[in-house]
């Protein structure tokens, strides 16, 4: 075994504990989520004009407790629907873990229609203001999760940059059973090395896609370029990551190697594209 690989610590999960109440690591993340949107939010709203000033807290606090139901309720329909059969009380246990991107998009998207008809505001000025926004929360998230030791990537183990995380090993006895090079490996390392795909995501999808979309923005102001650039850019790179990605233990793939985060990710690049094209045939497109 010439490769030394990277022991990940076994960091306590929850961030803070005083009594009974615990702030999880990926708790801390949302708030520090919540914090960044409304400073970054308010100074780019104060130059651009996205909403009225005066809906501005409104639009940010909505958005969140969309993206909060809309993540919770999408993990169950997408990935624990069976669960949610056998248990309705699963969606509100939200102590087990579980938000889905795809059900928080829709629960965002979904705001940002009701909000932008009830305040009589520009639905693409808002999801173009969302957008930018959103890059942030989706790398901090990342990191939140590299830092609780979870969704870590496939088996790597001819990388020196390969990490071991201590919580894999119910991932990682599936693989053994027949594969004698891996057996020697979990009983010299105690599990198997990992893509540090976390890192991976919040690489791409936080800080390459707030510079992307930030640049788009600044280069082309007509509304919902940036909307459409969000969705296909994030679509993109999730696709991708997801190959450096381990899927969950109950979930596994749903055709050869393709997982659910890939296969709900086409959509969005599908409507992406068509909201773009759209925008560049429209007489209006040229007035905004």
């Amino acid at each position: 075994m010439k490769n030394t690989y990277i022991l990940f610590p076994n960091i306590n999960p929850n961030f803070i504990s005083i009594g009974f109440i615990s702030i999880k690591w990926y708790g801390l993340a949302y708030f520090i989520t919540l914090i960044f949107s409304l400073w970054y939010g308010k100074k780019i709203n104060k130059k651009n004009k996205f909403v009225n000033k005066k809906y501005f807290y409104n639009l940010i606090y909505s958005c969140f407790i969309g993206l909060i139901l809309g993540g919770r309720i999408g993990y169950i329909l997408f990935y624990k629907f069976f669960y949610f059969l056998k248990d309705k009380f699963y969606l509100f246990k939200i102590w087990n873990g579980g938000m889905s991107f795809h059900g928080g998009l829709i629960g965002i998207i979904l705001t940002c229609f009701i909000f932008s008809k009830k305040n009589k505001q520009s639905f693409l000025k808002i999801t173009d203001f969302i957008s930018l926004l959103s890059p942030f929360g989706l790398g901090i998230g990342r990191l939140g999760n590299f830092i609780n030791s979870e969704l870590w990537g496939r088996i790597k183990i001819n990388s020196s940059y390969s990490f071991l995380f201590p919580n894999s090993l119910q991932y990682d006895l599936r693989e053994i059973e027949n594969n004698p090079k891996l057996k020697l490996i979990i009983e010299k390392y105690g599990v198997l090395p990992r893509y540090p795909s976390q890192l991976y995501e919040f690489f791409f999808e936080g800080l390459i896609l707030f510079i992307l979309l930030l640049i788009i923005y600044k280069k082309q102001k007509n509304f919902g370029i940036t909307s459409s650039a969000f969705l296909i850019f994030y679509g993109i790179f999730r696709i991708f990551l997801e190959f450096f990605r381990e899927p969950d233990i109950d979930i596994g793939f749903f055709y050869k190697n393709y997982t659910a985060g890939q296969i709900l990710s086409i959509p969005m690049i599908v409507f992406g594209f068509i909201l773009l094209i759209i925008l560049l045939n429209s007489k209006k497109f040229k007035k905004l």
